[in-house]
């Protein structure tokens, strides 16, 4: 019963509906989270949601500079206490350091090599040892990825709720094919980064969104448009409609800009380069602690 109650809140706040549409959306659905927020949304009930529930980890993720590299990586902890003690932090930025220095290509690095990899005459997972017998917790290194550039890309960086400058609850590193790299540059950098951070984009633009998804996407709308009791000639209008706003949820250069509402990223970027020379934004990562 206490399992049932739970979900119920857990739907509950992640929707939006009300207690007795969630529990009857879990009775038809086995129970399970996602199916039912699928029900919800299909019946017009439940919020959009870019993601359906986020897992509570604690720990950090950061972000570390090479002259030609950048590094994003994430180490869970059991508790936030810990998360900003001295000694994880500084454990933290130790790995960070050994991973940077590997020789991979823009990708993401695997974790069971990179913890088998000897660094200063020792194995990776070693220093985990280490470390968790000085701090009592379990300390578990859950991803990481390299971003490589070169003469023609810079890559743009930020740390949200930083425990130390380029540590914290969320990082982003954003790849720019760029033609100049001066103080303009650098601002329209890191403001797009701090975009990313905002308001969590899914991709560059609609043709880099995973097909599934828009897919899965349009089936929700239009459930939701049929149970709202529209007629059938006007629903391929409204579908167009939610799912050009959709569009411009989840893509960054389809995003209403930060600092400027009343414009798009792509208007931004495109003011930019009339006067700067060509910003193109060509990859970005968005580490966020525990997702």
């Amino acid at each position: 019963m206490s399992n049932i109650i739970n979900n119920v809140k857990n739907l509950r706040e992640t929707t939006g509906a009300g207690f007795l549409d969630c529990k009857k959306a879990l009775e038809k659905n086995n129970n399970e989270i996602e199916k039912s927020i699928d029900y919800l949304r299909k019946k017009g009930l439940a919020k959009a949601s870019k993601k359906l529930l986020r897992v509570t980890n604690e720990g950090a993720v950061g972000v570390f500079l090479s002259p030609t590299k950048t590094l994003l990586i994430e180490i869970n902890t059991e508790t936030d206490f810990s998360a900003k003690n001295d000694k994880f932090l500084i454990f933290f930025e130790k790995i960070a350091n050994f991973a940077i220095q590997m020789q991979n290509a823009d990708n993401e690095i695997n974790i069971q090599s990179f913890m088998e990899t000897k660094f200063d005459n020792k194995i990776i997972s070693n220093y985990f040892t280490d470390v968790i017998s000085q701090i009592g917790e379990n300390i578990v290194l859950k991803r990481l990825k390299l971003l490589n550039e070169d003469s023609k890309t810079k890559i743009f960086t930020y740390t949200h709720n930083a425990y130390k400058n380029n540590i914290g609850k969320i990082c982003v590193a954003l790849k720019a094919e760029i033609d100049i790299n001066n103080e303009n540059t650098s601002k329209l950098g890191k403001n797009l980064c701090m975009q990313i951070a905002a308001l969590k984009p899914l991709s560059i633009d609609i043709e880099n969104l995973d097909e599934d998804l828009i897919k899965k996407e349009k089936e929700i709308q239009l459930e939701s448009i049929k149970s709202s009791g529209k007629p059938d000639h006007i629903l391929s209008k409204i579908l167009e409609g939610k799912m050009k706003k959709f569009f411009s949820e989840v893509t960054l250069v389809n995003q209403n800009f930060i600092f400027d509402d009343e414009k798009t990223v792509n208007d931004i970027i495109a003011e930019f380069n009339s006067r700067n020379g060509k910003f193109k934004v060509i990859d970005f990562s968005l580490f966020i602690l525990g997702s």
